[in-house]
């Protein structure tokens, strides 16, 4: 009797061990939810919802965006950290949870590193030190030495820490004393700045070229570690000021929970791949400001990990004490 009940529990066992393993193969075989923690219309959005309509084509099931804004992104991904690792959650993030939170909040939900599975890089967000052209600078060095030279007179001004960091860095490395300034938004910084009440700035190329077109705002310098292909004739702020491991930029990129399968993994990755160095994908990408990254899980890792360093070194360099 004894032997009967347990050849049953083991031919049970064996049957949801190949059972398992026959969904992973047919992955995936329905709807697959990706979240994201910034509204409608942000960036992250776009590329989520392109990104979602192209892997519905490649995979043959919906890839459903659901918006979930909040405490900093902290909601979306505290929801797929808790999430079956079946590939049916998934997170399209940024800097802002897995390279900024950490070191900004003495408190998260969750740990960038150990509770996700990196899948791939998708885009990368440059950002931009600028000015109010009004001021009579047209290089990072010049606007350093006119800063210094104008103390207690200057201000900058910023809409989310993610540039309030890279500012901030900038203003106590060059010893330049400014007064930040908080704003709602970037928008709101952006138009205090064009209106001389604050006289500098980090902030996305998307956003303020218009700005810049124009000739109110005036683009000094990249943020990041190289120059862009969306401003080529920009330096970076390393190679004009000289400060070292100044990779302060936005990336996107999609995760899913801790021990997502690898098959599931390698699938996910390589129609990302294919479908972000498709021509067409890449021009739209362009024409949105938003340089294309695709990249494999190990490479995408290798990134995140190193960004998670590289934030936290500028953050503690600005002064900025976690809250």
């Amino acid at each position: 009797m004894m032997d009967t009940m347990l050849i049953r529990a083991f031919t049970l066992a064996l049957a949801l061990v190949i059972g398992h393993a026959v969904a992973q193969d047919n992955y995936p075989s329905r709807p697959v939810k990706i979240v994201i923690g910034f509204g409608p219309g942000s960036g992250t959005d776009l590329v989520a919802r392109m990104l979602a309509e192209e892997l519905q084509k490649a995979l043959g099931q919906p890839f459903i965006v659901e918006n979930k804004p909040g405490a900093a992104a902290q909601i979306a991904a505290n929801q797929v950290k808790n999430a079956p690792p079946d590939g049916y959650t998934l997170l399209i993030t940024s800097n802002t949870t897995h390279s900024v939170n950490p070191h900004i909040y003495k408190k998260l939900p969750y740990d960038p590193i150990a509770d996700f599975t990196p899948i791939g890089g998708i885009g990368y967000f440059p950002f931009i030190l600028a000015v109010d052209a009004k001021i009579p600078v047209k290089t990072p060095q010049e606007f350093v030495t006119w800063a210094r030279a104008n103390k207690g007179k200057v201000f900058y001004a910023y809409g989310t820490p993610t540039v309030q960091i890279p500012a901030e860095a900038i203003n106590k490395i060059e010893k330049l004393e400014a007064t930040g300034v908080p704003y709602k938004s970037s928008p709101d910084a952006m138009m205090d700045v064009i209106g001389g009440r604050a006289q500098f700035m980090v902030v996305d190329l998307a956003s303020s070229q218009p700005q810049v077109k124009a000739g109110k705002l005036r683009a000094l310098a990249m943020t990041g570690a190289k120059r862009t292909s969306l401003a080529p004739d920009l330096p970076t702020v390393e190679e004009t000021l000289g400060i070292k491991d100044f990779d302060l930029a936005a990336w996107t990129g999609l995760f899913g929970p801790a021990n997502l399968p690898k098959n599931i993994v390698d699938k996910l990755s390589t129609a990302m791949q294919t479908i972000l160095n498709r021509p067409d994908v890449r021009e739209k990408m362009l024409a949105n400001f938003i340089e294309p990254t695709p990249s494999d899980p190990a490479a995408f890792r290798a990134m995140v990990v190193k960004q998670l360093d590289v934030w936290g070194g500028k953050v503690k360099a600005a002064g900025i004490e976690p809250e």
